[in-house]
């Protein structure tokens, strides 16, 4: 599991290398040594560690489920990365994991036997030359535990305590956000499905979400099993920026403004394109490293505290 401080300070170091590029060498400096502003890093990744690994079970039918929609998430993924491609390695790996994964759907009896050849598929994107280069996962058996953990929120199962999995991960989220106090929130990935249901439970003012390498408009498996339906910007987000990279596998449809409705202050989000150097640009610090994401997130920090101690 990781280690909350420390990718805190990861995030907090690439904030500040972004911040300087974009001309804010003050704020730069300051957010290196964690004195700009009070930050905080919801980490919930301890709320996937399965029952089973102490001798528990999935129910069968949650586990098909699940499994089905990895390999629907997975489809999806794969076709749109092949109407983008240009290079003919890239294209050549693509259709091999394509026909995977179509001989998975047809083939796959019983849910392990489909986990096993979702590994398989995984194991051939792993080929692509960003992920091989960036060495995010080590293995197609590591990439889909990765990407289950969206099917898995999403199932909105595995309950403890009478809570389901999805609201105790929320609930942790909320657990940082103080309602007397403006917060910029910048969530990543899955994060940034969790950060808009749980901001619609959330009333303090939020004058700044930036979400990166979303997938909130993946129409197979997240668009349709948001909550609520049809998706909108949270009442307490007062601007949106959302940050794509071409080469962000995680990201296929990066356009949310035409998938999330305004809410009822006409706030939508706005969706702007980044360009890393190819190397694995999924991970939440290459985006931070960006002058365009860094500049609007300082400048929001900065106002916000002015704003609370006026």
């Amino acid at each position: 599991m990781r280690d909350p401080e420390a990718e805190r300070g990861s995030w907090l170091e690439a904030l500040a290398g972004g911040a300087r590029r974009a001309g804010h060498s003050f704020e730069g400096s300051a957010l290196e040594q964690n004195r700009f502003t009070d930050t905080a890093f919801a980490y919930y990744g301890d709320l996937f560690v399965r029952p089973n690994a102490q001798g528990g079970t999935r129910p069968p039918e949650a586990a098909s489920g699940e499994d089905e929609a990895l390999r629907q998430l997975l489809g999806e993924m794969i076709n749109t990365q092949l109407l983008a491609c240009s290079g003919e390695e890239e294209r050549r790996v693509l259709q091999h994991a394509h026909a995977e994964l179509t001989a998975t759907r047809r083939q796959a009896q019983g849910s392990g036997q489909l986990v096993r050849r979702l590994v398989n598929v995984c194991t051939t994107l792993l080929a692509l030359p960003g992920i091989r280069r960036g060495g995010q996962w080590a293995s197609g058996r590591i990439m889909v535990g990765h990407l289950a953990q969206v099917t898995r929120y999403l199932a909105r199962a595995e309950v403890d305590g009478g809570r389901t999995l999805d609201e105790r991960i929320r609930d942790r989220v909320l657990g940082f956000l103080k309602e007397d106090r403006p917060t910029v929130v910048i969530a990543h990935s899955l994060g940034s499905v969790v950060a808009l249901e749980a901001l619609h439970e959330h009333r303090g003012p939020i004058p700044l979400l930036v979400t990166l390498g979303s997938p909130i408009a993946m129409r197979t498996v997240v668009h349709p099993r948001l909550r609520p339906q049809p998706p909108a910007t949270p009442d307490c987000v007062r601007r949106w920026l959302n940050y794509w990279d071409r080469d962000d596998v995680i990201a296929p449809r990066p356009w949310l403004e035409r998938d999330v409705l305004p809410n009822t202050v006409g706030c939508a989000p706005e969706s702007d394109r980044v360009d890393s150097d190819g190397i694995w640009v999924h991970t939440a610090t290459k985006y931070l490293a960006q002058a365009s994401v860094a500049g609007p997130i300082v400048e929001a920090i900065r106002l916000a505290g002015e704003s609370a101690s006026a």
